[in-house]
């Protein structure tokens, strides 16, 4: 009989431990939301990704990512002049969680990324999903 009360009091433990995880929806912006989604994932931000807004306890919302690209001949120039490095292009976004509830911005950042290519956005994605994680585990 112990060991069925043990087993009952770590299934419900287990069981309150997923429904007291926070759900986030991503607003939809230009595909970097899948980025965001994947970046949640692979850094274990302790919250669910749901894909409807009323389910949401937090919505995260982000500007347009905006990606500066070196031209070929600035890059040319760059190397035959002065040196190579920091030649990549570079790439900025600015996120909010916002509580569903009082529309309250709880938390907000912005990351600046220099990797080249299509590097930018996962690396961008990867420090808001870091942060966003430090900021939930507070909380």
């Amino acid at each position: 009989m112990k060991k069925l009360g043990f087993v009952l009091l770590l299934f419900s433990s287990a069981l309150f431990s997923q429904l007291s995880r926070p759900t986030v929806y991503i607003e939809p912006q230009n595909g970097f939301e899948t980025y965001l989604s994947a970046a949640f994932a692979k850094k274990g931000v302790p919250a669910d990704i749901v894909a409807d807004q009323t389910k949401a306890t937090y919505v995260l919302k982000s500007a347009p990512v905006e990606i500066q690209k070196e031209s070929t001949g600035g890059k040319v120039a760059r190397c035959l002049f002065a040196y190579c490095a920091g030649i990549e292009d570079k790439g900025n976004v600015s996120v909010q969680l916002i509580e569903t509830s009082s529309t309250k911005v709880l938390w907000a950042y912005s990351v600046n990324k220099q990797r080249g290519g299509a590097k930018n956005e996962q690396s961008m994605a990867e420090a808001v999903a870091k942060h966003c994680r430090e900021f939930l585990e507070k909380k």
